[in-house]
């Protein structure tokens, strides 16, 4: 779960970290008034869950409450990556002396929070981990025994030269571990970490992801969602209980099982064509999660097949194909659909599919390869 930035800057300033405070405005009349109660120029930045959005033309500099006003009007209702901005933060205006760039992310490969550090910081953090990584300082914390302090110091001493800004960066890195551990979280960043020209050491942004996984015991973690500002398909999945990420391509994927959805999106870049998302059912017999499933997939423009494979364990596959068959009574889609079935009930499954016009397979090699052809526009 993502959160917005003001949300993330609260949990961070709870930490103790050093950052410069805003509000929240919906409105331009709001961004004036904020404006104007904190005096001086301001920082108006959409708040939404993508990147990039200082070059996309969300985060503009405002030298009065007039023109917070008119930079909010710009911005609010902007689409960025998809996604329409319906607050914007304003902040206090800083003057930056340097940049740096600080992160954790919880990585798989080591099983640890690994630390991702550079004196090279800013929007264009990415484009130095690409053509310059040399630049970006990486340490594995051992879960064992946490982070410690003369490993912040050791992060810190690549920022900075200066022994009181090194002091107080190592001080920013132990509590934005504090904030990582406590919240959950399997991303915590602030980018920029800035100095000011009096040598003050802030933390002039800040970003933080929450593992789902642990939401459960988070309460006041998981209040903090807008779903307003998340993949409206993904909502919908999350609120029927499917699993469901969004990608590029053009093969609409329906799949019972985290392990098979993986196989069957690897297949169908190996048959050469684009899966369009991963979406697992799960292992209940429900049929209408087959229905919810199939309004996700047909709301994607860019599907051009669908795909089921259904391996029937827990899962009864005569109920799927019930809920197939529901939901295209339902539903008008204009896309070819291929099933490919088999394990428990198939027969009385294909015999269901059957009744109602359509064919099932067996063969997953063969299901796949001819999702994709019909998603190519060819004939099988």
């Amino acid at each position: 779960m993502n959160i917005h930035e003001y949300q993330a800057k609260e949990l961070l300033f709870a930490q103790g970290i050093p950052v410069p405070m805003g509000e929240v405005a919906t409105t331009p009349e709001q961004a004036e008034q904020i404006a104007r109660k904190l005096g001086g120029a301001v920082v108006v930045k959409a708040q939404v869950h993508v990147g990039g959005r200082g070059k996309a033309g969300g985060v503009k500099l405002a030298k009065t409450p007039e023109e917070a006003r008119e930079k909010a009007q710009a911005i609010l209702g902007m689409d960025i990556k998809g996604l329409t901005v319906e607050k914007v933060l304003i902040a206090p205006a800083e003057d930056i002396a340097t940049e740096a760039y600080v992160g954790i992310i919880l990585d798989r490969a080591s099983k640890a929070p690994v630390w991702m550090v550079s004196a090279a910081g800013g929007v264009d953090i990415e484009e130095v981990a690409a053509t310059d990584p040399d630049k970006i300082t990486k340490l594995a914390v051992d879960p064992r025994y946490g982070f410690l302090p003369h490993q912040a110091h050791l992060l810190a001493t690549k920022l900075y030269t200066d022994p009181k800004q090194v002091r107080a960066a190592a001080k920013i890195l132990q509590q934005l571990y504090k904030a990582f551990i406590e919240n959950g979280a399997s991303l915590a960043e602030i980018n920029p970490l800035i100095t000011n020209p009096a040598g003050d050491v802030l933390a002039l942004d800040a970003k933080l992801s929450v593992d789902d996984n642990e939401l459960f015991r988070l309460p006041a973690i998981e209040a903090l969602r807008d779903e307003s500002s998340e993949d409206p398909a993904e909502v919908t999945a999350r609120n029927a209980n499917l699993t469901f990420i969004k990608l590029d391509g053009d093969v609409g994927c329906i799949v019972n099982g985290a392990g098979l959805a993986m196989a069957t999106m690897d297949l169908v870049k190996y048959y050469g064509g684009e899966p369009a998302n991963f979406l697992d059912i799960g292992g209940s017999s429900n049929p209408e999660k087959v229905v919810n499933a199939l309004k996700i997939i047909t709301g994607d423009a860019n599907v051009k097949a669908i795909l089921f494979n259904i391996f029937g364990g827990i899962t009864r596959t005569d109920d799927v194909a019930n809920g197939i068959v529901t939901a295209t009574k339902m539903i008008d889609i204009k896309v070819p659909i291929v099933i490919r079935l088999t394990g428990t009930n198939e027969e009385i499954a294909v015999k269901i599919l059957a009744d109602a016009g359509f064919t099932a397979l067996t063969d997953m090699d063969e299901a796949v390869q001819k999702a994709v052809a019909l998603a190519k526009g060819e004939s099988q």
